[in-house]
């Protein structure tokens, strides 16, 4: 995957923001987001994860496919490709298939927890979804933000933690 596959922001279809803020520390918190592989054991709407390839040490490299499921009746999937590690701060990856564009965890201390910030550039690919995009964009963020909300509780969970409102 290259840098072609990126669509600008101003090109995509969505840029979708999300915060969550975990009340558990920065590794715990890093260690769940930096090992896709394991996110169906936490995140209800993360169907299956394949390993593709592996990166480098810092994971830079390695290519996962996703497979999703939603709020809404459908289900889809793309492939993730790692293009960008800097640890405990930020984790930066490039999805093709049904899906094309860039996602971006951002991750930061806050005295004994951890906010996250997800960032997700995206085009559609596939034909109905393009189709009604114009009326569907609000149900299509709908659905984005209740799945991210999904993953805020499993991961707080998984790791014993709360979820904190922002300050």
């Amino acid at each position: 995957m290259n840098s072609a596959t990126l669509a600008r922001a101003s090109d995509a279809d969505f840029q979708l923001i999300t915060d969550w803020h975990i009340g558990a520390d920065i590794d715990s918190v890093w260690q769940a987001l930096h090992h896709p592989d394991y996110w169906p054991r936490w995140w209800p709407y993360v169907r299956s994860v394949e390993k593709l390839r592996a990166g480098d040490s810092e994971g830079v490299g390695s290519l996962y496919r996703i497979e999703w499921t939603s709020k809404l009746p459908y289900e889809f999937s793309f492939e993730i490709e790692t293009v960008e590690v800097v640890r405990y701060e930020r984790i930066r990856g490039l999805a093709r298939g049904q899906l094309n564009g860039q996602g971006v965890w951002e991750v930061s201390p806050d005295e004994s927890s951890t906010r996250v910030r997800y960032t997700w550039t995206v085009s559609l690919t596939v034909p109905w979804m393009r189709r009604l995009k114009p009326l569907a964009a609000p149900i299509f963020r709908w659905n984005h933000n209740a799945v991210m909300r999904a993953g805020e509780l499993g991961l707080a969970r998984h790791l014993h933690a709360q979820v904190l409102k922002p300050t």
